[in-house]
């Protein structure tokens, strides 16, 4: 997770405020700390998210997981 953001870091593409769930990917020490260093602000949703109101982060997580963090660089999460 740290890598995909710093090649957005790196791309100019940096976020300011990253919406996240609990999911483990999502609350490392290194994201933190990397969010810490970057002025990024993580946002945490509740545990058990409403999925009518979180349900486009959910959505967004899942995809992210597919998308960046298996084929990319083929982490089993």
């Amino acid at each position: 997770m740290v890598q995909v953001l710093q090649n957005l870091k790196e791309e100019g593409k940096k976020p300011s405020v990253i919406t996240l769930d609990n999911g483990p990917e999502f609350i490392s020490k290194a994201l933190d700390q990397w969010a810490y260093e970057n002025g990024v602000k993580l946002n945490f949703i509740r545990a058990w998210p409403n999925l009518q109101r979180d349900g486009h982060i959910e959505s967004f997580n899942g995809k992210l997981r597919e998308e960046c963090l298996r084929r990319k660089f083929g982490l089993a999460i």
